[in-house]
């Protein structure tokens, strides 16, 4: 299906050909990174539909789907910073279930889905499979972390500067917009000692200022990044 075109599809075009010129076929593996509030959810479903637009199959998953249980993610209280960063996230199991045998392509199965974050229990989603040429693109946080880095062949950096992103949390979840609150506190704390532990701004295969959700562009970031 053609989309209209648009600045913000206009650029995701132009990504596309240049994740496709570097990875023409096989199977691809694209990590879409950022702060809650970035939009990474979006971006990927929006970069998935200009694939598709293309005629390239694609898969998509979400950090979301792969989260630890309750317990392990609020072992220090509901407000710690470190567990958001430390413990989050469950990098093995997405590893095991989805990246390791989306990569073996042939008839090997992949699960798209792990853990059911409402109902704190883990899940077990459908067998996916797909043909020799095909892109799995997955959005979240934390994506450029060593336990994962090199799960990915292209990753993006959204940056979006945290007022910005607490604007959007502001209006579509109720959240304080101030990200110096302290209910935001835990999230905030975790995503900046993100960038300083692990500076993801000089890992990124492509840093992409999204403060303008419409109209996003390239950065070449050297002094740092505005989404920390």
């Amino acid at each position: 299906m053609q989309l209209a075109t648009t600045p913000r599809v206009s650029f995701l075009r132009e990504l596309r050909k240049e994740i496709t010129h570097n990875y023409p076929a096989g199977r691809v593996t694209v990590a879409i990174d950022g702060a809650e509030g970035a939009g990474t959810a979006e971006f990927a479903d929006d970069l998935a539909a200009v694939y598709r637009e293309a005629g390239t199959d694609t898969a998509r998953a979400s950090m979301r789907d792969f989260h630890l249980p309750r317990a392990t993610r609020h072992l220090h209280g509901r407000a710690d910073a470190g567990d958001y960063y430390e413990r989050s996230f469950d990098y093995d199991t997405l590893r095991r279930v989805l990246i390791d045998p989306f990569r073996m392509a042939g008839s090997t199965g992949f699960q798209t889905t792990a853990f059911d974050v409402k109902r704190d229990a883990p899940v077990i989603s459908a067998w996916e499979t797909g043909p020799a040429d095909v892109v799995l693109i997955v959005d979240g946080p934390f994506l450029l972390r060593p336990e994962i880095r090199g799960a990915f062949n292209f990753t993006v950096l959204l940056d979006v500067p945290l007022a910005a992103a607490y604007a959007r949390l502001a209006a579509s979840q109720g959240r304080d917009p101030d990200p110096e609150a302290p209910s935001n506190a835990r999230y905030v704390g975790g995503w900046r000692r993100y960038g300083e532990k692990d500076e993801p701004q000089y890992l990124a295969s492509a840093v992409i200022d999204l403060a303008e959700q419409e109209h996003p562009h390239r950065e070449y970031p050297d002094t740092g990044c505005a989404c920390f």
